[in-house]
């Protein structure tokens, strides 16, 4: 069937069709069925091809990935084999033929590749900064070698312990380790073409921490213990433990004493049990809590490790009052021993309940004698408190517009057709007639009414500064205070007064001036 060729880019993902073939066969005989296989070839193992069961075409795919740089160049021998043979053209066989394939491997822009698929780095917690703890390698695969530049993922490394040079990979330090706080450092290397950074690939680097023996041994717990008044010498009162943050491959040994400053002076003793723990034994017989209530023993421990480290940790023992079997009775370290009491945080709540509840108790009672306060008016029909809130100043006692002083009148004195005061006093009066009998039964009469008004109606003001107040007339204890109400009581009046009115009022003068004289008689 001839010679095809085809080209294939090295990213082509296996399993990938790159070209097609025919044999003649499928298009004389349209029963025919065409097998294909490949027969021979330096690319047997990368590529395959597989018959299309409508077209009866030859499809060659990839099987494993390309690489240009490794070859770019596969010549492939292809045999096609009719399976359907029509028995009448046996004698004319053999139906079979080959053809030669060639395919061509594009090269393709490809990211860096790292030398490994991980890395693993280990570093002594004391490294110095700026110490150089590993490199990683990366190359373009390209033919073109394109130089790669690296960095650190800083998503792995967010407090930037670690820093990388972009030319060579080389990792160091940019802070101090420590192995007791973190033990593995997870980063994340990228490595990019310098010339197309779009082109990076990622490697990750396990970083572990060596341990340094930097830390001194400790107490594994807080010790505060105690010793009866009645204690013998050589007793045993308490042991002690210690831990060390450090690693130990071949085990911890820690070493216990007397800090040699107390040791001469010391009233108890320590004992190494050289199994990591120390017992405190009383020196002397009988203690006295009176002369010494609390003692301090400073105890130094140390490791067997290089450098050796150590520590001084102290011990508070109190003296207490203890029975003859040797339970504690009293001692100023009850609390301490018997901690029933409670916390800080406990306290601050509590007293923060307190301040709360006492707030809501000055708030409820300034509320409740706010309610009792009488309010300024209790009832609209209570005239009273018409006059309660009143604080103008009026324009002197013929001021009539400063308040209504129609709430003022004597409920029993109120008289809907009284006639204002507050007018020119003449025009009251009739014409002046004839003085007659007739006519003075008249003007007495009249006098009466207009002295009976004055007394009874307080709608107006009159033109003294006098009137009759709401309560203080009928009714009242101190009875009526008017010096108008001539006619309610028994002195004498001195009408030579209207004689100053104009000549209109001097027959009144004269006829009550008279009746006064008659009355004298």
């Amino acid at each position: 069937v001839g010679t095809y060729q085809f080209r294939a880019p090295e990213s082509t993902p296996p399993d990938s069709p790159i070209g097609r073939i025919k044999a003649n066969d499928a298009d004389v005989d349209e029963n025919a069925e065409i097998e294909y296989s490949i027969t021979e070839g330096d690319g047997y193992d990368m590529f395959g091809i597989t018959t299309d069961k409508d077209t009866q075409e030859g499809i060659i795919t990839v099987k494993k990935a390309l690489d240009f740089e490794n070859k770019n160049l596969y010549i492939l021998k292809v045999e096609a084999t009719n399976t359907h043979v029509d028995p009448r053209f046996l004698y004319l066989g053999p139906f079979k033929d080959s053809a030669t394939i060639r395919i061509q491997v594009e090269d393709v822009d490809e990211p860096p590749v790292f030398s490994r698929p991980a890395y693993i780095i280990e570093v002594k917690e004391d490294v110095p900064i700026n110490s150089v703890i590993g490199t990683v390698t990366a190359q373009d695969p390209d033919a073109a070698k394109n130089p790669v530049k690296y960095s650190v993922d800083r998503h792995t490394d967010m407090d930037r312990v670690f820093n990388i040079n972009s030319g060579n990979g080389s990792i160091f330090t940019s802070k101090t380790l420590d192995r007791e706080t973190l033990l593995w450092h997870n980063i994340t290397v990228i490595a990019a073409e310098i010339n197309n950074p779009k082109q990076s690939s990622r490697v990750p680097v396990f970083i572990k921490v060596l341990d340094v023996n930097d830390n001194a041994p400790e107490f594994a717990m807080f010790y505060e213990t105690f010793v009866c008044e009645n204690a013998k010498a050589e007793q045993l009162i308490q042991t002690l433990s210690a831990v060390d943050k450090d690693d130990s491959y071949s085990g911890h040994q820690f070493s216990f004493s007397i800090a040699p400053e107390a040791a001469s002076s010391s009233n108890f003793t320590l004992q190494d049990n050289r199994d990591n723990t120390a017992g405190i034994f009383t020196r002397k017989i009988r203690y006295n809590r009176h002369e010494m209530s609390t003692y301090l023993l400073p105890v130094v421990i140390s490791d067997s490790e290089y450098p050796i480290q150590s520590s001084t940790e102290t011990v508070t023992i109190r003296v207490c009052a203890c029975d003859h079997r040797g339970k504690m009775l009293s001692c100023n370290a009850e609390a301490l021993i018997h901690p029933t009491g409670l916390s800080t945080g406990a306290l601050i709540a509590i007293l923060l309940c307190i301040i709360i509840l006492l707030v809501t108790v000055v708030l409820f009672a300034a509320l409740r004698r706010q309610r009792k306060k009488e309010p300024l008016i209790i009832s609209k029909e209570d005239i009273r408190d018409n006059i309660v809130s009143y604080n103008d100043e009026g324009g002197g006692e013929e001021d009539t517009q400063a308040f209504d002083i129609g709430t003022l009148r004597n409920p029993e004195a109120i008289d809907d057709n009284k006639l204002r005061r507050d007018i020119v006093p003449e025009t009251l009066f009739m014409p002046r007639r004839t003085a007659t009998a007739r006519d003075n039964t008249d003007v007495r009469d009249f006098i009466n009414q207009r002295l009976k008004e004055n007394d009874t109606d307080p709608a107006a003001p009159p033109y003294d500064s006098l009137a009759t107040y709401a309560y203080e007339g009928n009714g009242s204890v101190a009875e009526s205070l008017s010096s108008l109400e001539s006619v309610t009581t028994d002195g004498d009046q001195d009408y030579d007064y209207l004689s100053d009115w104009g000549p209109r009022f001097k027959k009144l003068a004269d006829m009550y001036g008279s009746m006064d004289s008659d009355k004298d008689s």
